[in-house]
């Protein structure tokens, strides 16, 4: 991962862009959609700026000018000068999904973005919503942060009662808390790897992989299978002796088995 991901609240928020264009059109509605002001170079309480000028030498130069002002600056099309890119987005309000290549290539953001727009459920965003209402309850229901993040990432997980790619009614949420789903129990989990690909990941080693506190791995096991894991999730090469709280996930190769 070579760049953070983060939504910023543009909300009120005076946004310098300069161009004029199809390019800067584009990014127009783009800052008034999201309900950031589009002003000119002199405003000088902005702190984001987006450069949409078509001349390489003009763009540059604006560049330069604008980051020793202290501001975060994108320039359409230059990658290069960037310190931040627009991803291509997927809005189910309040859901929102932004999909990004480092400034790579824009067409394959917007190709991907519309492959899984035609993947997400139009209710997503009622779903989110409902969720949001029923925090409090949430919380009464599972006092623990970590119970409670279990519960709920079992609840939203692939053929949950709240499985996000599934349409549901406008009671999902409260028959999932009347019901008393529970979520990945506490303890280790031992998973067998046969692949370095991860798309030949079980269901069940998807779910226990994005619910883990803590996964254990041999030396020589790919970035692709542990990027699988909660992002926020402890990571350690194995040593066979931890003792630790916490859903914990032991991966082991395949041939590790068969050898033993």
């Amino acid at each position: 991962m070579n760049q953070l991901p983060i939504f910023v609240n543009l909300r009120g928020v005076r946004v310098i862009l300069l161009g004029d264009g199809e390019m800067a059109d584009a990014k127009r509605r783009l800052i008034e959609r999201a309900g950031g002001l589009c002003v000119g170079e002199d405003v000088r309480d902005a702190r984001i700026a987006i450069v949409a000028l078509e001349d390489e030498s003009e763009a540059v130069a604006a560049v330069d000018r604008l980051k020793a002002r202290g501001l975060l600056v994108n320039a359409v099309d230059r990658p290069a000068l960037c310190d931040f890119t627009t991803p291509a987005i997927i809005d189910r309000d309040p859901v929102l999904i932004a999909i990004g290549t480092g400034g790579a290539s824009a067409g394959l953001a917007k190709a991907l973005r519309q492959r899984l727009e035609a993947m997400l459920p139009a209710g997503l965003g009622k779903l989110a919503k409902a969720l949001d209402a029923a925090r409090d309850a949430i919380r009464r229901r599972w006092p623990g942060g970590p119970e409670r993040r279990r519960a709920i990432d079992a609840a939203l997980a692939p053929g949950g009662p709240l499985d996000p790619l599934t349409d549901r009614d406008e009671n999902a949420v409260a028959d999932w808390l009347e019901q008393g789903g529970q979520g990945v129990a506490s303890g280790l989990y031992t998973l067998t790897i046969a692949s370095t690909d991860p798309d030949d990941l079980t269901l069940r080693q998807v779910r226990l992989l994005g619910s883990a506190d803590l996964v254990l791995h041999p030396f020589d096991m790919p970035g692709t299978i542990l990027s699988r894991a909660r992002a926020d999730a402890a990571m350690r090469v194995d040593d066979s002796e931890a003792e630790e709280s916490g859903v914990v996930v032991r991966l082991v190769w395949a041939k590790t088995e068969e050898s033993s």
